[in-house]
């Protein structure tokens, strides 16, 4: 289940609401695109500003969507353990089938206050659990030996490893057995290569069909999967020009996969000199092709 390209999807608004018309397109072209799972409400889909309704709508459209085939594991995490608790109880009552858990933010839990937090959801949240390590937004990172000792508990299904280290997925994939997603699309190939099982993944918006020939490729065609990297390596960096959704929204809406690239506040649009390499990485992935 914890396997393969998984998107971690935006939350397409208009005139400052849920764009369920888009969400659903959307929804329906990662299941013609074999994309292995979604992720709503998560960093991408601009947790920190979604109303309750919004959450509870969007869990429930992607499980009416794509819920039949494919893992839905909406992001419930926040910087306090209760909090993160009653979002994983909500996701497990509305039929999600894991939730994804970011490290507390804010905070900067010390390695044991990590452990307690994981353990209490994994214990309390009443579906599986996938630890999502992404020091960049959280100004913590969390130690391999401490993802060893989650590993061990039963709830504890997976991590997003978004450290941007490989050093730091060789390490953990030594201590334990844990599965491991590469939450840097740049990195998604390399991290393979040290024991990866897939991605949860920005670029999967914009280009899902690529996103999961190329983790579908390795190991069986290692050289393949180095093409569709070269493949989508231009896109992959133009993403993250700046903060995320912004860059990802703007190359949706140029795309039409989108009928608005609104964000939320404080989130702003792109620059144009983002939107300008942007469309050059758009063009020089129409040259290969379809996604």
């Amino acid at each position: 289940m914890f396997r393969g390209s998984i998107v971690a999807l935006v939350s397409p608004f208009r005139d400052g609401q849920l764009d369920e018309t888009s969400l659903r397109k959307l929804l329906r072209m990662h299941r013609d695109a074999a994309t292995s799972g979604v992720v709503p409400a998560g960093c991408t889909g601009e947790a920190a500003t979604l109303t309750a309704a919004e959450r509870e709508r969007l869990i429930a459209v992607c499980l009416e969507e794509v819920g039949d085939v494919m893992p839905v594991i909406p992001g419930t995490g926040t910087n306090s353990t209760r909090s993160t608790v009653e979002l994983t109880r909500a996701a497990a009552r509305a039929g999600a089938h894991a939730a994804l858990v970011i490290t507390p933010y804010y905070n900067r839990p010390t390695p044991e206050g990590q452990y307690r937090h994981y353990r209490a959801v994994a214990e309390e949240g009443g579906i599986p659990i996938v630890v999502y390590n992404v020091p960049s937004r959280t100004g913590v990172n969390m130690l391999p030996e401490t993802v060893a000792r989650l590993a061990e508990l039963p709830g504890i299904v997976a991590i997003k490893e978004a450290s941007g280290s490989l050093d730091q997925v060789s390490a953990i994939r030594e201590l334990c057995g844990i599965t491991v997603l590469s939450g840097d699309d740049s990195l998604t190939l390399p991290m393979m290569a040290v024991g990866a099982a897939g991605v949860v993944s920005v670029a999967a918006n914009v280009v899902p069909g690529l996103v999961s020939r190329m983790v579908a490729s390795y190991p069986d065609d290692p050289v393949r999967a180095s093409e569709l990297h070269r493949a989508l390596w231009p896109i992959a960096r133009a993403l993250f020009l700046e903060t995320n959704p912004g860059p990802v929204k703007h190359a949706m809406r140029e795309l039409g996969l989108l009928a608005s690239g609104e964000l939320r506040p404080p989130l702003a649009d792109v620059t144009e000199e983002t939107r300008k390499r942007m469309t050059r990485a758009l063009a020089s992935m129409r040259e290969i092709g379809p996604a």
